[in-house]
């Protein structure tokens, strides 16, 4: 279920030459537990964007380019599951354990 997710959100969110693994996954989970909010705060789907990036977040702004393809996602789970769970701990560590695999990927999309 997450591979697909992961690999979207590396490459709709740039990595700055400075980030290490923990730090832009760190900030790719940041993103997912926003938009997680959000939907448990009943925001509608169509302003969840401009909603999040009003709030100034802390994480860089390149990452906010991943809000609009996470958001389908994110509110195509029920309400109850979302309360269960931490979509964003969940990502982070399959970032952290998938990020070569994902990187790697990343390159050849781009070669």
């Amino acid at each position: 279920m997450f591979r697909p997710l992961l690999a979207f959100i590396l490459l709709s969110t740039p990595a700055l030459a400075q980030e290490t693994k923990e730090e832009s996954c760190g900030y790719q989970a940041d993103v997912v537990r926003a938009i997680q909010q959000a939907r448990l705060d009943r925001v509608k789907e169509a302003d969840v964007a401009e909603t999040i990036v009003s709030s100034n977040p802390s994480w860089p702004s390149n990452y906010n380019s991943a809000i609009p393809g996470l958001a389908p996602w994110v509110y195509e789970l029920k309400k109850r599951e979302l309360r269960k769970q931490d979509l964003g701990e969940i990502l982070y560590q399959q970032c952290v354990d998938n990020w070569d695999e994902i990187q790697a990927l990343k390159n050849n999309i781009t070669n």
